[in-house]
């Protein structure tokens, strides 16, 4: 699992995920996932374009993290999963918790709202 982040804006931030969520790649991330989403960061969209597994050791990651950002007055949303990882977050219901977009365009104006 690889993390990285960009600064987009004053306060938003981009947090790039590949590889696959599950034991193992939550395992190698969750420490970084947690501080780039920790105050005072309020507006994070989190792209998992790259990311090809996704288990549920891996929503989990993103629902705490989610729910963290959310409890701070925050949004945090969902970029570009693939068709696969898109089924696995709708089937779990994390859809209906984290809002899922198909464009950049799209996820700023969702975590600026």
């Amino acid at each position: 699992m690889n993390i990285s982040e960009e600064q987009l804006g004053n306060q938003l931030f981009k947090i790039n995920l590949s590889g696959r969520m599950d034991v193992e790649g939550v395992g190698t991330i969750e420490t970084k996932l947690s501080g780039m989403t920790a105050s005072p960061r309020k507006a994070i969209i989190v792209d998992v374009s790259g990311v090809q597994f996704m288990s549920s050791i891996g929503l989990r990651a993103l629902l705490l993290n989610a729910k963290a950002v959310a409890k701070r007055g925050g949004k945090l949303v969902l970029l570009n999963p693939d068709s696969n990882v898109r089924s696995v977050l709708a089937s779990s219901g994390i859809d209906q918790l984290i809002p899922i977009c198909t464009g950049l365009e799209e996820a700023k104006v969702k975590v600026a709202s």
